[in-house]
């Protein structure tokens, strides 16, 4: 008797990866462009605490470069460091949408918080190292979902397995 083979196109299962606490200050504003309004977000700190145990910190030093593109949409693209309790860093490179109804979105871009549940967050954090010991997150792909509070945006990544 043949076995059935596995179904190669199946969706892939997601392996939780890390919860992110990243702090951020206030934003600068760029203004209208012809291309949306656009805003860059400091990334101050935070914390990461890794589904099989491990933390790390965020360094302070980077950014969330976004484009509000109208009343509903905003697509962003932030990028940061991560040391890990361990001393091994990872170079964080996430793009992401944020959509909401258009008084929600107001609010978040005035800095008020809202109920997370009006708000479609989705990433694509893409991950690199000089480790050994992490060396397989260069060859794997993550996403993830995330909420914005003042002040903070808290997320959750996924391996793609």
């Amino acid at each position: 008797m043949t076995t059935a083979p596995a179904d190669a196109l199946a969706a892939p299962p997601l392996r939780p990866f890390a919860d992110l606490a990243v702090q951020v200050a206030a934003p600068l504003e760029v203004g209208a462009t012809p291309r949306g309004r656009r805003r860059v977000i400091p990334i101050t700190g935070g914390t990461v605490r890794g589904a099989a145990g491990w933390t790390a910190r965020v360094l302070p030093g980077g950014a969330d470069f976004q484009r509000i593109v109208g009343d509903t949409l905003a697509e962003l693209e932030a990028r940061y460091v991560l040391e890990t309790d361990g001393g091994d860093l990872l170079y964080v490179h996430n793009d992401a949408i944020r959509v909401a109804p258009a008084e929600v979105t107001a609010r978040l871009l005035r800095g008020e918080p809202v109920d997370p549940a009006q708000v479609y967050f989705r990433c694509l954090p893409r991950l690199e190292t000089a480790s050994p010991a992490l060396a397989w997150v260069n060859e794997r792909l993550f996403v993830g979902v995330g909420v914005r509070h003042p002040g903070e945006v808290v997320m959750r990544f996924f391996e793609l397995a």
